[in-house]
């Protein structure tokens, strides 16, 4: 087996293709940088002269510093009984500047009669053309034999004769691609362990769809089997189904192979580049995703979390810390007394319990997650649950009743109207505010109630506000629980409220929401 491997990043290409991404042209050159910054060996920008966000793309990353990236610019064979300094997409390659040229050609019999229309010596042909001509312009050329597993299960001879032409013309590398992500890592070992003993001269990569849910796998055996070049997207992003996920396979090359694929050192920079990505593309990062998922090295059951507070690797198959990621706990119905041990000092709180104390603590959250309310996604309603079971606990301020009216108004505008009486340091307050809806208006007559006590909390913004139903059968009797995030520029926090009506669900939220950081501020986090 090799010992490293070259990784072609083609997010912004292959990527790019995925339903419900659209990159512009800025988006693209801040991924580049980051995807230079983790220290891939090439970025695929994508087409020249496709669309004036590529073109706008290319002449714009010639003024990034890159340290570790090369950039490539992807295209296709030359048109069929074309000369090949005559074809616009050729071309257009060359006008691109970039020190790389990704060319794809057909390497399946059926495409090159069915789908090009030609014949399959003139597609040798416009392979060998193509490339050539690019290496004569100095360019670095990887040639991708697009449909190669599916087209060697139909002939191999034919397939072979594809990366063959690509080799003679020049290439620097040809690339085996599962275009339609249908080929298995059995069939995938198979052939590319064939390739390389028929063409023992020629560098080998491989580029895998998803399709059958297998290309982080097919990529793996393949290198397994010798190819020293991998491609795939960040996240695996990537039409239908996706290409290889490139934050499971870099960490599986090097963390379990032995096989390097960065720069030196920039393995625990995975986990922000992958985050940072889907940033860009304005996706919601996979919580589940191997490695770098929120949820890749969470705990819940209370028997893994004594164990791992015993031996961190009894249930972690890596250091998450290697890809840039971390452990956390989960304190639920499921946890046991290690979890809500190991939570408090997660959470650095100056409280010491004993082991009553945690028992007790436990059963009350079995007790609250029984009627609806859910704390591992909650810190701050759990941290609270915490310090409101300890002796001489004082609550910063106690809500004694609050009223909520919804008014639909002459002009058709709805106004929302809260009233609010609480008893804050002594003193009875009384106050009202209208709002945008029933859980605005109730914040800012909260807000009215204690900002002369405690001015801090002008800091303290809600930054969202989820809302689940349940038990969907009941209809608007549905019990509903309520998870609201929170910010004062320095710390951020999520409470929860549940209850069968909305409203008092969300204020039970909002409270939480808003007495927490007046009790950081006679601890060591405040």
């Amino acid at each position: 087996m090799v010992e490293r491997v070259t990784i072609l990043d083609t997010t912004l290409r292959d990527g790019a293709q995925m339903e419900g991404i659209s990159f512009s042209a800025t988006d693209k050159l801040r991924i580049a940088q980051k995807l230079d910054e983790l220290g891939v060996a090439y970025i695929e920008g994508g087409w020249p002269g496709s669309n004036p966000k590529d073109v706008a793309f290319f002449e714009r990353v010639r003024d990034l510093e890159l340290r570790h990236a090369r950039i490539a610019a992807f295209g296709s064979t030359r048109r069929a009984h074309t000369a090949v300094e005559d074809d616009a997409n050729v071309r257009a390659l060359v006008e691109a500047r970039t020190p790389v040229a990704v060319i794809v050609g057909k390497a399946s019999p059926m495409h090159v009669t069915e789908v090009l229309g030609t014949t399959l010596d003139e597609n040798l042909a416009m392979i060998r053309d193509t490339v050539a001509y690019l290496r004569a312009a100095g360019r670095e050329v990887l040639f991708d034999a697009e449909h190669f597993f599916d087209g060697y299960e139909l002939d191999a001879a034919y397939a072979l004769a594809t990366l063959r032409a690509a080799a003679e013309a020049g290439a620097d590398l040809v690339v085996l691609c599962d275009t339609n992500g249908g080929a298995l890592p059995g069939a995938v070992r198979r052939i590319v362990t064939t390739v390389r003993q028929a063409l023992p001269q020629v560098a080998l990569g491989i580029h895998a769809h998803n399709d059958s849910g297998v290309a982080v796998a097919n990529t793996l055996v393949a290198v397994e089997a010798g190819a020293v070049h991998v491609q795939g997207t960040m996240n695996g992003y990537g039409e239908r189904c996706g290409n290889a996920n490139l934050c499971s396979v870099i960490p599986s090359l090097q963390l379990k192979m032995g096989v390097q694929a960065l720069a030196d050192g920039n393995l625990a920079l995975l986990t922000e580049a992958s985050r940072y990505v889907s940033e860009v593309a304005n996706l919601r990062p996979a919580d589940h995703e191997p490695y770098v998922g929120r949820s890749a090295f969470t705990h819940k059951a209370g028997l893994h979390v004594n164990a791992l507070m015993k031996a961190t690797d009894s249930y972690q198959h890596v250091d998450p810390a290697l890809v840039g990621n971390k452990m956390r706990i989960l304190v639920s119905e499921l946890a046991g007394r290690s979890n809500i041990v190991h939570k408090l000092s997660e959470l650095a709180m100056e409280v010491e319990l004993d082991a009553d104390e945690v028992r007790r603590i436990a059963e009350r959250l079995k007790e609250l997650e029984s009627q609806g309310f859910q704390y591992e996604g909650a810190d701050g309603s759990f941290e609270l649950l915490v310090r409101r079971s300890q002796p001489g606990y004082r609550a910063p301020f106690e809500v004694l009743d609050f009223l909520v009216l919804v008014e639909k108004r002459a002009e058709n505008s709805i106004v929302a109207e809260a009233t609010v009486k609480a008893r804050v340091d002594g003193e009875i307050m009384h106050t009202a505010a209208e709002g945008d809806g029933p859980v605005n208006a109730l914040d800012r007559a909260m807000r009215k109630a204690l900002l002369p006590f405690y001015p801090e909390l002008d800091r303290v913004q809600l930054t969202d506000y989820k809302v689940r139903i349940l038990d969907e059968k009941a209809a608007t009797a549905a019990l509903t629980r309520v998870l609201i995030d929170a910010s004062d520029g320095e710390n951020s926090w999520t409470t929860v409220g549940c209850s069968v009506n909305i409203i008092e669900a969300s204020f039970q939220a909002l409270l939480d929401s808003l007495e927490l950081p007046l009790l950081w501020r006679t601890s060591a986090r405040g």
